[in-house]
């Protein structure tokens, strides 16, 4: 039997299999509010059989969106607008699970398609970026943030305990913590991006400071029987991975301590000059040794879109979910062609009744 289309238990929530439907940001929000791109696009993500589809990441302030068209939960409008989607993940037979993060230094930029550049100032759309140290990504994103105060480090915690606190009133039954990406957690952590001298800087234990503060006062609104899960870059691929690599699980073992439940194992993107072994399942390897060394559940996206791949990461134990990205985007119904390529019962498809009908009475086309 498949060990992709187990069951898969975190806490008081039962996933249907292994397949999870990633964050995938759409930038098709107005003023953060999510609209019927979102509906439509997550109701066929959850309908086409994934166990867990996660919402896009969802800025905990307007200053912490990637770009102008992000989604964002730093208001009421905002979390009613994302009820109509928990509704359509939840009817779709899958756990609906939304992502919170701050973009930092990476923010105030134009959609992908329309630039990937940070905005100008004096455009009507630019705000000003922070970041814990006044340092530039550089490359395609120049502009230089201000370095955050300790009152600045103050808000964006509790910026985003208010945001979970709305997630959990939307009926959002799975919480994933953005601290990957160079945004803003992975900028406080990485000492390429962190070159503070106080109590958030220095040493990897100050660097690690506001990742783990944040949590901990998430986990004390979040329920204990709902999953808080994270996603974070172990590495960078800059040359010193061991080293990083180190760092990085000393930081997932307090993470646990402090009541994480899961790690989504990725990498930094902290600087734009590295050397990532783009291939299948290359994080793989890594992932299996934060899982083996730190006893935490772990799933990982990048290169597991195939049928075989995703089996293989759930039988090597390698990862406890696995995250598929873009082969959902190219189909929606990925899970159920996985189903049948690995030649999973039909019986236990948990099929709408208008697709089960033919799909499952009558042979595949």
């Amino acid at each position: 039997m498949s060990a992709l289309f187990q069951p898969f238990t975190l806490k008081g929530i039962t996933l249907r299999n292994r397949v999870a439907v990633p964050p995938m940001c759409q930038y098709e929000a107005v003023d953060g509010l999510a609209n019927d791109w979102h509906h439509v696009h997550l109701a066929g993500m959850a309908r086409g059989g994934a166990g867990l589809v996660i919402v896009e990441a969802t800025a905990v302030s307007p200053e912490g969106r990637i770009t102008p068209n992000c989604l964002g939960l730093w208001n009421d409008a905002q979390a009613d607008a994302l009820k109509p989607m928990v509704a359509a993940i939840k009817a779709g037979g899958a756990v609906p699970g939304i992502q919170i993060g701050h973009a930092g230094r990476k923010a105030n930029a134009n959609r992908p398609w329309e630039g990937d550049d940070h905005i100008a100032e004096g455009d009507p759309r630019f705000w000003q970026t922070i970041a814990p140290s006044a340092l530039a990504f550089g490359g395609h994103l120049p502009r230089v943030p201000r370095a955050m105060t300790i009152e600045d480090i103050t808000r964006v915690r509790e910026d985003f305990v208010a945001a979970a606190k709305r997630a959990l009133d939307v009926g959002f039954e799975w919480l994933e913590l953005h601290f990957a990406h160079g945004y803003l957690g992975q900028s406080f952590f990485s000492h390429h991006s962190n070159q503070r001298d106080d109590i958030y800087g220095g040493s990897p234990e100050n660097r690690s400071r506001f990742l783990l503060e944040t949590l901990a006062a998430v986990r004390k609104v979040w329920p204990e029987h709902l999953p808080l899960t994270a996603r974070f870059g172990v590495l960078e691929f800059d040359g010193r991975d061991e080293e990083t690599l180190a760092e990085s699980i000393a930081l997932v073992q307090n993470f646990k301590r402090e009541g994480l439940d899961m790690l989504s194992v990725s990498v930094g993107f902290t600087i734009p000059q590295t050397n990532i072994p783009w291939g299948p399942s290359f994080l793989a390897p890594i992932a299996k040794r934060v899982r083996e060394e730190t006893g935490l559940p772990v799933s990982s996206a990048w290169g597991f879109g195939t049928p075989d791949a995703a089996e293989a990461a759930i039988t090597s134990e390698s990862l406890d979910l696995v995250m598929v990205g873009r082969s959902h985007l190219a189909d929606p119904h990925w899970t159920y062609a996985a189903a049948k390529k690995l030649d999973v019962d039909r019986a236990s498809w948990t099929l709408p009744a208008p697709y089960a009908h033919w799909l499952q009475r009558y042979a595949m086309a």
